[in-house]
């Protein structure tokens, strides 16, 4: 366990748009930043930060926290953890008490997979560093053959695994390391004729594959030999801490630049991203020779909607990589390609160019995917009018594959003029293509929209402020999230309300805790009662009409209380009302008008709804054959009491409705 202590002093350091910064990427919004949702596929942003809280709240999935449960949360890991990653970045020691058994069970496979790879990557690295072997044959490769100076070999963690066979699995069973985790990362394999542990990766150069926060989840060892029986690339296999279709080679040293730049250059292969980053361009991934996948689309997709795919001279690679752009365009994201000339690939041409050259190159040469695809597919169909139709179907099916309809509205204008052919086949074969492959019904408002004249937009209607409140049919639970919702927002606000002929003050908070003391009540919901008994605590402390700061749930030891505390102060039933209802001198309720109705009102509801749960109860004890006189007596005197009170519940709620 980490000390309170030193756990107010993680909260205290974080900057949650610089940890979420890394992860996704954040545009300013007015106070606040805005992206999308990392945790799922959204096109339109709903995923909202606010520094000055040091919360993040999705108006989409409901998520929400800061920052040590937002790493909880994408990284998969406890508390104690995210809080230590963290700390690691702020320099803030941490002192921990003895772990439990269960919280070491808890903590075990993932972290010991990531500390062997860790210590893998510096095993190999080192063998290329400061062994002959490694310095011979993995330092000539890297220096001589492929151009790599000693800092880009440096940076990228490369390295070497020896020739002998299980020199590295013996290595690391001697530096204390299991067999179990070994080999399920995937560093050694086991030999079926006496259960011995061999290097998966021997007599390989290595790259090491790092996940978006920058931990090592797996490995690409390169053959240098000239032996065709044996494979070029071996790569570590799927395991806890490894999904390759979630990962994108160098996005880790990537996004940054990404970000700064608002575009992604992607290319093929380890080598491609290693050269164009020592050449200066550094805004470059690759899917790590494998076929691109929707998962690492997305992933992308937190740091940019702009995608640059850069495809060498060979053609039989261009066709077979075209199913990618279809993805990309699928996914909401804008897609360009360069073509290298020929024999060149991209890293090859960026060993030979300067960084300003290679950007001037992509900026003068990046075509649209339309014009692309159509100049690379026309040059097979000249002349022949059946491969022009299969050409144009071609095109037709990525268009359809374009989300936004006005984007696709464009582009089939392009490929109307680029195929000379009639604008309006081109809108129904779409609709059609969109119809059979994503399945909605938009077919008939499609066609609508590409051959009316856009008709003008209703004028905006004005928000009003309100607070929605609960009303008589609400759940138990939905009158508990109420009644928290108030203490967090307003437990401190006054209201004034009318008792009789009387104005009475009252504070919000007061009133609440003194309606459920009068019937020694508790939160049936336990992440409710949580903050009631968090709220009562400072209540009690602070006093009547003291505000309790926000971040004292924000920031809670206990994770759940932050979630819950997130979304009740950023839950999107209250609006902000607009300039424009002021100068049209519209009257819209002040905070303390509303309080003076919504919080009799939940109270009373959340009271009316525990007698009515205790009269059902009771009711059904009078059931029991076997129940002796007395008891019934007492179920009768009491059912008596319930009903009186709620009799006077359903008074004070007609009070208050009229």
């Amino acid at each position: 366990m980490i000390d309170r202590e030193t756990v107010d002093r993680i909260y205290a350091a974080a900057n949650i748009v610089d940890i979420i910064g890394d992860y996704v990427t954040l545009k300013r919004k007015g106070v606040n930043y805005q992206a999308c949702c990392p945790f799922h596929n959204e096109k339109t942003p709903s995923f909202v930060v606010s520094p000055s809280k040091g919360v993040y709240k999705c108006f989409g999935c409901g998520k929400g926290g800061n920052a040590v449960t937002f790493l909880m949360e994408h990284e998969n890991i406890a508390y104690p953890e995210a809080l230590k990653m963290v700390a690691k970045r702020y320099g803030i020691e941490v002192k921990e008490k003895e772990l439990t058994p269960e919280e070491a069970r808890r903590n075990d496979d993932r972290e010991s997979m990531f500390a062997l790879n860790g210590w893998a990557a510096d095993y190999f690295a080192h063998y290329l560093l400061h062994e002959s072997e490694g310095m011979s044959v993995g330092m000539t490769y890297f220096r001589q053959t492929r151009g790599m100076t000693d800092a880009t070999i440096q940076k990228f963690g490369l390295g070497f695994c020896p020739a002998k066979g299980d020199k590295m699995s013996k290595d690391a069973l001697a530096a204390g390391y299991k067999e179990e985790f070994l080999l399920s990362t995937g560093l050694s394999l086991k030999r079926e004729s006496d259960g011995s542990l061999y290097d998966r990766f021997r007599d390989r150069v290595i790259f090491p594959v790092h996940n978006i926060s920058g931990r090592i989840v797996a490995f690409g060892g390169r053959t240098l030999r000239t032996d065709k029986s044996v494979a070029k690339y071996q790569n570590s296999p799927e395991s806890e801490i490894y999904s390759k279709k979630r990962e994108l080679y160098g996005l880790y040293f990537a996004k940054k630049a990404i970000q700064q730049q608002d575009f992604a250059i992607m290319v093929e292969g380890y080598t491609d991203v290693i050269s164009m980053h020592q050449a200066g361009v550094e805004n470059v991934v690759s899917s790590s020779g494998t076929s691109l996948t929707t998962e690492q689309i997305r992933l992308l997709n937190r740091f940019t909607k702009n995608i640059t795919v850069i495809y060498d001279g060979d053609s039989a690679g261009i066709h077979a990589s075209l199913r990618g752009i279809d993805m990309i365009l699928k996914e909401g994201m804008n897609v360009r390609v360069v073509l290298l000339p020929e024999p060149e690939d991209p890293d090859s041409f960026a060993r030979s160019h300067t960084a300003a050259e290679l950007q001037e190159y992509i900026r003068t040469n990046e075509q649209d995917f339309l014009a692309f695809k159509a100049k690379l597919l026309l040059q097979d169909a000249e002349g022949d009018p059946i491969k022009k139709a299969a050409l144009i179907g071609d095109m037709v099916q990525s268009i359809a594959q374009i989300p936004d309809p006005i984007q696709r509205s464009v582009y089939i204008k392009e490929c109307a003029r680029i195929m000379e052919i009639d604008e309006q086949i081109l809108i129904s074969e779409v609709a059609r293509k969109r119809l059979a492959t994503t399945g909605d019904r938009e077919t008939d408002e499609f066609v609508r929209r590409q051959t009316a004249l856009r008709r003008e937009a209703p004028a905006p209607q004005p928000e009003v402020e309100y607070v929605k409140q609960v009303e008589a049919g609400s759940s138990t639970d939905a009158l508990e999230r109420e009644l928290c919702k108030y203490l967090l927002k307003y437990g401190h606000c006054k209201f004034d309300f009318k008792e009789g002929r009387n104005m009475v003050a009252c504070n919000v908070a007061e009133v609440i805790f003194d309606e459920l003391a009068d019937g020694d009540l508790t939160f049936r919901n336990t992440r409710y009662d949580k903050i009631r008994a968090a709220y009562l605590e400072q209540w009690q402390q602070l006093g009547v009409g003291v505000e309790v700061p926000a971040h004292v749930f924000l920031n809670h030891v206990d994770p759940e209380i932050c979630d819950v505390s997130v979304d009740l102060l950023f839950s999107d039933d209250n609006y902000v009302a607009s300039e424009l209802w002021k100068r049209k001198e519209v009257h819209v309720e002040s905070d303390a008008e509303l309080l003076a109705v919504g919080v009799p009102k939940a109270v009373a509801l959340y009271k009316t709804k525990v007698i009515e749960g205790m009269i059902k109860e009771l009711q059904a004890r009078l059931d029991d054959a076997e129940l002796s006189e007395e008891a019934q007596s007492d179920v009768m005197q009491r059912l008596s009491a319930l009903n009186r009170a709620k009799v006077t519940m359903a008074k004070k709620l007609q009070r208050l409705i009229l």
